[in-house]
């Protein structure tokens, strides 16, 4: 890309010397060329198409030379936007973003580690449906929820407010409460029904996933602070992970649909990832929030899908961790940055 110079060169020498030898090809055809011949074409026409060729030649070794100058150009300011961006959540900001469709990728602090919060229930829920697909769990399936299995007063539960003494919900439902509302109570029953922390971790390794810690229940993060950050995820690996639920890699049709339908009606985090985009826009998302401890916050995430309009995919990690900013400011850093993603992919 920096030998934009060459690339022009290479367009003047070729068509130079393609002209040198037209001069040759015309005088020699004007002697013999066959005029009698039907289905000749003249000398002239031929002078005529070549010269075309020559031109486009030309054209398409410029063209390629200024983009590649433009493109290494853009991508520098992107990366240079993205961190004066998150100066502003006066934190620890990780970022990784890659175009699906070409693997053009950007990131910043991409391979340090930060505390997920709720963005692991989309591990969680991706190993329930792949038992699903397994045939050891169905979404009709009843699971009883008991009041023992409620997380504390202090963490978002919307089946615990809804039934306070426990309830029998179906599978589907509860992958619902989870992804879609992050209720912490979903997934710490998914976590158990599915068998344990080790079975998710299990199944990210076969998708070849191997930055994202899922190791405790949301009622042991609750508990803890310092829990939620031996639960950390690099930005990278969440992007791999955001690939594998784009192509589906791990489930089958049908838990892919219900899947991603999960993730675009998330209910949580919208002003952050969403935030700037175009009304309308497809966004399959996951976001992850902790307590703000003495001003500071450990986790303000966001981590998803977002369908441009020529139907690419951009996959996006935003973590906020260790922030002294406002929760408005750490959203708005996150949904600024997917803007910038958006403008340079759009």
């Amino acid at each position: 890309m920096k030998d934009t110079g060459k690339a022009y060169g290479a367009a003047s020498i070729l068509h130079g010397w393609l002209y040198d030898r037209l001069i040759v090809v015309k005088w020699r055809d004007i002697v013999n060329f066959p005029m009698d011949f039907p289905n000749a074409i003249t000398v002239h026409q031929l002078i005529f198409r070549i010269h075309l060729l020559v031109l486009a030649v030309s054209v398409a070794l410029s063209t390629y030379a200024q983009t590649a100058k433009r493109t290494t150009k853009s991508i520098e300011q992107f990366r240079t936007e993205i961190e004066q961006i998150a100066q502003e959540a006066q934190g620890r900001v990780g970022v990784a973003a890659t175009l699906l469709e070409t693997g053009e990728s950007v990131g910043v602090h991409e391979n340090e580690q930060y505390p997920m919060q709720s963005v692991y229930k989309l591990p969680i829920g991706m190993a329930v449906l792949h038992q699903v697909d397994q045939g050891k769990l169905a979404l009709t399936q009843l699971v009883h929820v008991s009041q023992s299995d409620y997380i504390s007063e202090r963490q978002h539960s919307p089946i615990r407010d809804k039934f306070p003494q426990g309830a029998d919900i179906t599978l589907a439902e509860l992958l619902r409460y989870a992804v879609s509302e992050s209720d912490g109570s979903a997934s710490d029953v998914l976590l158990r029904v599915v068998g344990g922390p080790d079975v998710v971790m299990n199944y990210l390794q076969t998708l070849g996933v191997t930055g994202v810690m899922v190791l405790n229940t949301e009622r042991e993060i609750g508990s803890d602070n310092a829990v939620q950050y031996r639960n950390w995820a690099k930005p990278d690996q969440l992007v791999a992970l955001l690939k594998a639920v784009q192509a589906g890699k791990g489930l089958s049709i049908t838990s892919h649909a219900w899947l991603l339908h999960l993730l675009i009606d998330t209910q949580t985090g919208l002003q952050r990832l969403k935030g700037l985009l175009p009304a309308g826009t497809p966004v399959a998302h996951k976001t992850g929030t902790s307590w703000t401890i003495d001003g500071v916050t450990a986790a303000t995430n966001d981590v998803g899908i977002l369908k441009l309009p020529n139907g690419r995919h951009i996959a996006i990690a935003v973590l906020v961790s260790d922030a002294k900013a406002d929760a408005k400011t750490r959203e708005a850093v996150i949904a600024r940055i997917a803007k910038v993603a958006w403008d340079y992919w759009h």
